[in-house]
C-alpha cells in the first residue's frame, strides 16, 4: 500500500482520538465530536482509496479557466496541472514547470524521501493558482474537526455525474465547502486557501489516463537540480 494511503488513515486515527479523549465530557459535546471525527475518518478513507486508484480528473475553474489531476500506479505517480503551470511527481523526480512564456520551463527537483508522501507545502503554488489539492482539503477538514467552535453539515450530490459526499464548514479560520466522490476523488471545493479564494468542480473522470501527462511539455527548457543531474 502506498506511504501516502497509509499517513492518511494514520492522521485519521490520530483525530479522532483527540476528539474523543476528554477528561469531562457531557453527551451532546461526545455526540458533536464523534460526528466530526465520522466526517474526518470519511475524508480520508475515500481519499486513501483513491490513491490507489489510476485516474484522471478535469476541473473547470473561474473565468473559464481549467486545470487537471492524473494519476497512476506501479509505480505511483501523479501530475496536477494548473494556470500556468504544472507539478509531477514520480519515484524519479518531482518536477515543476510554469508555462506562462513562449516556451515551457521546468525544473527537476530530488524525489520524496522513499516510503513518505509529498508534504503539503508542495502544493503551494497549485493552491495559489486555484487548484485545490485532496491532502489540502484533508488538512483544513481536520483543522475545522478539531475546532470546538467550527459547525460542519453533510450532504449529498452529484458531480459530472458521479455522486458525492459534501461537508459545509463554518470556523473562525474561513467558510469552506468540500465533496468528494463515490471513488474517492475531490468533487469540487469553494472557500479560502493560504488567504485566496478557491473555486473548483470536477468536470470530467476518466479511470484511464494519459502516461504522457508525467512527462514535461514538448519543447520546455529543462533543469535537473538533482544531485549528480545535469
Amino acid at each position: 500500500m502506498p506511504a501516502a494511503s497509509t499517513t492518511l488513515r494514520m492522521l485519521a486515527v490520530s483525530v479522532i482520538a483527540s476528539l474523543t479523549v476528554t477528561g469531562c465530557q457531557t453527551f451532546e459535546d461526545a455526540g458533536v465530536a464523534m460526528g466530526r471525527s465520522e466526517l474526518v475518518n470519511d475524508l480520508a478513507a475515500r481519499l486513501d482509496r483513491a490513491l490507489e486508484l489510476t485516474y484522471s480528473a478535469d476541473y473547470q475553474l473561474p473565468g473559464g479557466q481549467s486545470a487537471a489531476i492524473v494519476q497512476a500506479q506501479d509505480p505511483a505517480r501523479s501530475a496536477y496541472t494548473y494556470p500556468g503551470g504544472r507539478l509531477t511527481v514520480t519515484p524519479e523526480a518531482i518536477t515543476r514547470c510554469t508555462t506562462t512564456g513562449s516556451r515551457p520551463e521546468c525544473t527537476v527537483l530530488a524525489p520524496p524521501t522513499p516510503g513518505s508522501k509529498p508534504t503539503v507545502t508542495l502544493f503551494g503554488e497549485a493552491n495559489r493558482q486555484g487548484l485545490v489539492t485532496p491532502p489540502v482539503v484533508v488538512g483544513l477538514l481536520t483543522a475545522a474537526a478539531l475546532d470546538p467552535q467550527a459547525v460542519i453539515r453533510q450532504s449529498d450530490t452529484t458531480v459530472a455525474g458521479h455522486h458525492a459526499a459534501c461537508v459545509e464548514v463554518q470556523s473562525s479560520s474561513g467558510d469552506f465547502t468540500a465533496c468528494v466522490t463515490t471513488e474517492g476523488v475531490l468533487g469540487s471545493f469553494v472557500g479560502p486557501v493560504d488567504g485566496e479564494p478557491v473555486d473548483v468542480a470536477l468536470s470530467r473522470y476518466s479511470a484511464t489516463v494519459d502516461t504522457g501527462a508525467f512527462e514535461p511539455p514538448a519543447g520546455a527548457g529543462v533543469v535537473d537540480r538533482r544531485p549528480g543531474g545535469s
